[in-house]
């Protein structure tokens, strides 16, 4: 029934004040935030233009909490190397993948939870570890069986073609694409590693 229940409408007028058209009345983003971490859905609609702005203030949200004396979430590495994906050829699936591990971290979290209170200290963080690498390589697996070019088990997807003018850039481009999500991946366990370097 909860997962049938439409979202809530939140109004956000000129001078920033957002109002809950649940309980007519005005709210902050703190009440925003607590209402997240509740599983309350909600969208957030301009009031003026009725335009939806629910990803802009989900940011506002973040940004407060990040500012917040050991709220912070996102490692300044992680924030340059998302920034560099801005307008890479990679960006597109960019969000899939932080989607992806997210929703797989929310599944194991309360196995999470009881590891991090069994083992609280270093091994807590070597647990998280094997989970992200666990979501990185479900993800390499599940890149390697989908391209845009030709679907898995042809000859393009297995490699590039030994000869054919034609399939010649379409090859160059699915290899170049597979080695990117290589570094990429490569990139992750180095940031996984010197951390845990860090927390020995």
């Amino acid at each position: 029934m909860a997962a049938n229940k439409p979202p809530t409408i939140i109004k956000k007028y000129a001078n920033r004040r957002l109002y809950h058209m649940g309980t007519s009345t005005y709210v902050t983003l703190e009440d925003l935030s607590k209402m997240v971490r509740a599983g309350e859905d909600f969208v957030v609609n301009d009031a003026k233009s009725g335009d939806d702005i629910t990803r802009a203030v989900l940011g506002q949200i973040i940004f407060e909490q990040e500012n917040k004396e050991g709220q912070n979430l996102l490692p300044t590495t992680f924030l340059r190397q998302l920034i560099r994906f801005y307008g890479d050829n990679l960006q597109a699936l960019v969000p899939r993948y932080l989607e992806f591990s997210m929703d797989n971290l929310t599944k194991d979290q309360s196995k999470l939870r009881a590891q991090m209170e069994k083992t609280f200290g270093p091994s807590a963080f070597h647990a998280m570890e094997d989970q992200v690498r666990a979501n990185m390589a479900f993800f390499t697996e599940a890149m390697r069986m989908w391209t845009p070019f030709s679907p898995p088990g042809s000859a393009l997807a297995a490699g590039p073609a030994p000869s054919g003018k034609d399939s010649a850039p379409a090859s160059s481009e699915l290899d170049e694409l597979k080695r990117e999500m290589r570094e990429m991946k490569e990139k992750l366990d180095g940031l996984a590693g010197r951390k845990a370097s860090g927390d020995e």
